[in-house]
């Protein structure tokens, strides 16, 4: 609505230009009043059909010159000022000499001279050189649409990324930790009366779980970007589930290299939700943690739970198999959102998380 008032605005603007001149102060004949109106009035057209639009006050144009000398072909001028604004490269490639011969016409037969030659010749070039103009100018507003777009989308995916990362973290964090403090305060009231020590032991062990679980988390809550914990971190890791009665060996083949931090803390957190699922559904004795260091990084834990699985044994290793569990789902996204891929199902006497991750 906007656009047809606007040419309604440069039509009459156009037609009181070039047909008043022929009305006053004397009217002229009949046939130059009406190629001025045909010269200016299909203006109103020239957005919609612009090719069409501008032959006809062109060709009017030129016709209306032989008896009537108007200030400016308003017009026409028109009519090239848009077709170089939204027109195609091939159009303009037809229009432009199409436009030079008509004008030239219209100067040749009524004889003018030289400074007429140079105005109206500079006129056409500038409404031409003009709409060019506008046509860079919307091209370089669409490609910053564009670009700001792009931006948005960008950020509006990484920040569905950091979410998801914060969801995994928080996750794993209250998971292991939370399943390591189940475990220790179900063991202590059993061994307080026959081993005080052990009981001792185990009750410290809760308490420095959830001092780190607690560390962990101010950090998330605190920053959101808190710096994660990574492979430097396994021995740690390992000391803590250690302490819980599990055996757990921690074994480095390769050459260990620099990582991208992502495949770091992915590492990490695959070892640690391995480790709470074997606390959590199985009956495992011993578990072992694999680092294997060659064009990529392969990340296995094993345990024995299924050595001697009995019911619970069975039901955690179909537990843990089931691909749809959240301990399982989130090792396997993790894996996956750094390049890598996730295996995880029953082993040579035990239960099997095996994944391969990218390290260049």
């Amino acid at each position: 609505m906007e656009s047809r008032r606007v040419d309604l605005a440069i039509t009459v603007a156009v037609t009181a230009a070039t047909v008043i001149p022929v009305l006053v102060p004397s009217p002229r004949p009949w046939w130059v009043i009406g190629l001025a109106v045909l010269a200016s009035v299909p203006v109103y057209w020239v957005r919609r059909a612009p090719i069409r639009a501008s032959l006809v006050v062109g060709l009017a144009m030129t016709a209306m010159v032989v008896w009537e000398k108007p200030l400016l072909p308003f017009g026409p001028l028109v009519g090239l000022y848009t077709i170089a604004a939204q027109s195609t490269a091939l159009q303009r490639l037809v229009v432009v000499p199409a436009t030079a011969v008509i004008v030239t016409a219209s100067l040749l037969v009524p004889h003018e001279d030289s400074e007429a030659w140079r105005f109206v010749g500079t006129s056409f070039v500038a409404a031409y050189a003009l709409g060019l103009g506008a046509r860079a100018r919307r091209a370089q507003a669409a490609e910053v649409a564009e670009r700001a777009r792009r931006v948005a989308v960008e950020r509006a995916q990484a920040a569905d990324e950091e979410r998801t990362r914060i969801a995994r973290d928080v996750h794993d964090i209250v998971t292991h930790s939370v399943g390591l403090m189940v475990v220790q305060a179900e063991a202590g009231p059993v061994v307080l009366r026959s081993d005080p020590a052990r009981a001792e032991h185990a009750f410290d062990t809760i308490a420095e779980t959830g001092r780190a679980a607690l560390l962990q988390l101010r950090g998330l809550i605190g920053t959101l970007r808190a710096e994660r914990p990574g492979l430097a971190a396994l021995p740690q890791l390992v000391e803590r589930i250690a302490r819980t009665g599990l055996r757990v060996e921690l074994a480095i083949e390769g050459e260990p290299r620099p990582v991208p931090d992502e495949v770091d803390a992915a590492a990490y957190r695959i070892v640690q939700e391995a480790l709470t699922n074997v606390l959590r559904h199985s009956n495992a004795q011993a578990v072992r943690i694999q680092l294997a260091w060659g064009d990529g990084l392969r990340v296995e834990v094993a345990d024995d739970g299924g050595a001697a699985p009995g019911e619970h044994g069975l039901k955690g290793m179909r537990e843990r198999a089931e691909s749809g569990g959240h301990g399982v789902k989130g090792m396997r996204e993790r894996a996956e959102a750094c390049g890598g891929t996730l295996h995880a199902g029953p082993g040579p006497g035990g239960f099997v998380v095996s994944a391969e991750l990218p390290v260049g």
